[in-house]
């Protein structure tokens, strides 16, 4: 079954150019011209992939972007004119997974398509058919992370996280203590083939410390992170 894309979009050329470009790589594709529309697909026949322009007649993409997150996990790829590195954050701190700046180029939206795709996969069955797979647990202090599932918890609470914000604290909870520079946070996280700046990393950093409040992941002054081994 083919991947189901949802493309918000107001320009009737960008709209032309998106569709013909992922449908003619085996993608469906439902584009609207509003975040209304969007938000009826999103109620009526929900796409596993959104890509979302900001600049909307009525409610703005990151209006629209933030409904979803409360509700969602699914891939979002904001595309923009805004060029300036406070909207990419904005952008990026209401949920978005990746951010293109208009104008672009179609082939690298879909190389950025499948690659969330691909990073976003869920993980298959056992080949011998079995779904009582055993439950891969990393356990750092109070922060347990089934791997399988992708579930988080803190102190026994579950936490609903993004696909970034668990890729991130699975790679943390890994390696208690290790710091990890920004660079290797992007590479690890985005991808080697990541093409925003350093700042999509404490902006993510910033979202873990807000929604996981006691969370001990620490700034490495001048280098990146590490999550620090609770005492006791």
């Amino acid at each position: 079954m083919n991947k189901y894309i949802g493309v918000v979009e107001d320009d009737g050329n960008i709209q032309n150019i998106v569709s013909a470009y992922l449908q003619k790589e085996g993608f469906d594709i439902t584009v609207v011209n509003s975040a209304e529309k969007a938000m009826e697909l999103w109620k009526d026949n929900p796409p596993e992939m959104w890509i979302l322009d900001i600049m909307l007649p009525g409610m703005d993409g990151y209006e629209f972007c933030k409904k979803v997150r409360k509700e969602s996990d699914v891939p979002i790829i904001i595309i923009s004119a805004k060029d300036e590195e406070i909207d990419k954050i904005l952008g990026l701190e209401l949920g978005g997974d990746d951010y293109l700046t208009k104008p672009f180029s179609p082939r690298e939206l879909v190389a950025r398509v499948k690659r969330l795709f691909k990073r976003t996969v869920a993980q298959p069955a056992d080949e011998g058919g079995s779904s009582s797979s055993v439950q891969e647990e990393i356990k750092a202090g109070r922060l347990l992370v089934l791997k399988n599932e992708r579930r988080v918890f803190w102190a026994d609470e579950e936490y609903e996280v993004t696909t970034k914000e668990f890729d991130m604290l699975l790679l943390f909870a890994e390696n208690v203590n290790r710091a990890f520079s920004r660079e290797e946070l992007l590479v690890k996280v985005w991808g080697d083939d990541y093409f925003g700046s350093d700042r999509a990393v404490d902006d993510l950093v910033k979202r873990i410390r807000k929604k996981i409040a006691d969370i001990p992941l620490e700034t490495v002054w001048g280098y990146g992170y590490r999550l620090r081994e609770e005492e006791g």
